[in-house]
């Protein structure tokens, strides 16, 4: 089995590091000072429970790495367009491709059904580069839930990675081969992993606890905990929820939010978001898929977000004046 980590950060690095001790022939594609010391030094993974250290192909070159039986994308959203300029050189004609993305995926509609079937999201994926490079037949979405880190080149950082499986599904909800590849890669790795045939459902589970307090620990530039010591940025996050759920039901999907547990979860979470992660290191961030394009899809289906409104027009101004 060979398998392709497209982006070995917080995501990817711990997944390549368990599927390499696990005797999978992984390799990974990463850049800068994170690709030098992985070649240097390995790639070392750190949990509460263990530190271990694995050698793995790396390279910021795909064409270095050959034809694979799997991908797993794990780079950030704002990437994906570079990431379909030069995957080419991984895919076999059926190699299946998941996604592991936060937000709206760029593949939201495919296999949708109803009147927006097929739609597409150019602020997500301009000019159809990833429709056309990679193409939604082999896509599979995919949501990874630990809370990791990169807290210095070659060294993936995170609390437990069983403490929530990977979820896997194919858009349409078809049993597609490709995720079986995926799913056993997982599992020989010895990472939990399910396989949804409403994975929409997942990604909106996810999302919605994204947007509980994601959005005020970018304005606030702290941890998830610090945003819900004041009462009313806990009202907040509930009246973020609820818009959230009014805009699931609208999409015709259905997802579990349990809105005081969510509360619960983030008075006690001393976790930096990814996406704060990348404001604090001035990276390029996923406004689009985590805020703005919920937003374009309330507009769509004539739903109302005052509350996320007013916090993505926040973040905007504060991602603009840093140049991000």
């Amino acid at each position: 089995m060979r398998i392709c980590i497209f982006g070995a950060g917080a995501i990817g690095g711990f997944i390549a590091g368990y599927m390499a001790r696990a005797g999978i022939e992984v390799s990974v594609v990463a850049r800068g000072a994170h690709l030098a010391a992985i070649r240097a030094k390995g790639l070392t993974v750190e949990t509460r429970d263990e530190t271990f250290n694995v050698r793995v192909h790396a390279s910021d070159d795909p064409r270095e790495l050959g034809v694979q039986d799997g991908v797993f994308v794990t780079v950030k959203a704002p990437a994906l367009p570079s990431v379909a300029q030069g995957i080419a050189p991984l895919l076999a004609a059926e190699t299946p491709v998941a996604f592991l993305t936060n937000g709206v995926p760029w593949w939201y509609f495919h296999g949708h059904g109803g009147p927006w079937d097929g739609r597409r999201i150019p602020s997500l994926d301009p000019d159809d580069i990833i429709w056309k490079a990679i193409g939604p037949a082999r896509t599979v979405g995919g949501i990874a839930w630990p809370a990791s880190t990169v807290p210095e080149p070659g060294t993936i950082r995170l609390t437990d990675p069983r403490s929530r499986p990977t979820i896997l599904g194919a858009p349409d909800g078809s049993d597609m081969p490709g995720i079986r590849v995926l799913e056993q890669a997982l599992k020989t790795a010895g990472l939990p992993v399910v396989v949804d045939s409403k994975i929409r459902d997942r990604i909106w589970e996810k999302l919605a606890f994204n947007l509980s307090a994601g959005p005020m620990c970018v304005l606030t530039e702290t941890p998830v905990r610090a945003t819900h010591e004041e009462e009313v940025l806990i009202e907040t996050s509930r009246r973020v929820l609820a818009e959230a759920g009014a805009l699931i039901a609208a999409l015709g999907r259905t997802a579990d939010l349990q809105v005081e547990r969510t509360v619960g979860i983030n008075m006690n979470l001393a976790h930096r978001p990814s996406v704060l992660q990348d404001l604090l290191a001035r990276r390029p961030m996923e406004t689009d898929s985590l805020y703005n394009v919920p937003l374009e899809l309330a507009a769509l289906t004539g739903v109302r977000m005052p509350t996320l409104e007013l916090l993505a027009a926040l973040i905007r101004v504060k991602v603009r004046a840093l140049g991000l």
